[in-house]
């Protein structure tokens, strides 16, 4: 059975909150909205 892929809903957010995760061999970039919400990721 194939399994069906989620369609991405594009948002206008005005502002938003970049967490960046640094370690000495990885960085992890999140960006998110006001309320937490995740809308990316590196």
């Amino acid at each position: 059975m194939a399994v069906g892929k989620k369609k991405k809903t594009k948002r206008n957010v005005i502002e938003g909150v970049a967490h960046i995760h640094a370690t000495f061999n990885n960085t992890i970039i999140t960006i998110t909205d006001r309320s937490g919400n995740t809308l990316a990721w590196a």
